[in-house]
């Protein structure tokens, strides 16, 4: 199968893989977009996963002030190498979990994270099993791995504070 290269780049554009990604998967899916996109995805997990276990100890640190200036959240979003950190992919990652804590107050980062015997709802406590407030089909574990398959590094999320005017603690 020939791949045109506008196919090829409308498949780079929504997912931000390779090249030569894009071409072999549109051919591995005989030229269906869709399947190619689900080819895509399943590489990008595959990818996260081997990635997983690498040292992430460069990084910045993101905050997120709400209009109004009544909420604040900050982030330490950590990676492999300082040069991926000043990439525009990760630092609107970073942002975007900023934006996500102070939205959604997690109180974990993971299911890790939960107390052994806590009846703790994960969906709501924790950061990566909730929703993404920008897209409600994704969850931000889903938004996190495709900013790994982006930048090609293993990416935490370090730590995290939300903080309220007036909230107690």
């Amino acid at each position: 199968m020939n791949s045109t290269t506008d196919t090829i780049k409308a498949l780079r554009e929504q997912t931000g893989a390779g090249i030569m990604d894009c071409r072999n998967a549109l051919i591995e899916a005989s030229g269906d977009i869709e399947n190619a996109l689900h080819i895509l995805k399943q590489r990008s997990l595959f990818l996260a996963e081997k990635k997983a276990k690498r040292s992430a100890t460069q990084g910045i640190v993101e905050c997120y002030i709400h209009t109004g200036g009544r909420i604040g959240a900050m982030v330490e979003l950590n990676c492999e190498t300082d040069f991926v950190a000043r990439t525009d992919e990760f630092k609107a990652l970073a942002h975007d979990l900023a934006m996500q804590i102070a939205a959604q107050s997690p109180r974990f980062t993971s299911r890790d994270d939960i107390p052994q015997g806590s009846d703790v709802d994960a969906v709501t406590a924790c950061l990566l099993c909730q929703p993404f407030i920008k897209d409600l089909g994704r969850t931000v574990q889903d938004m996190v791995t495709d900013t790994i398959a982006k930048v090609g590094e293993n990416i935490k999320v370090g730590r995290f504070a939300r903080f309220e005017v007036g909230e107690e603690r």
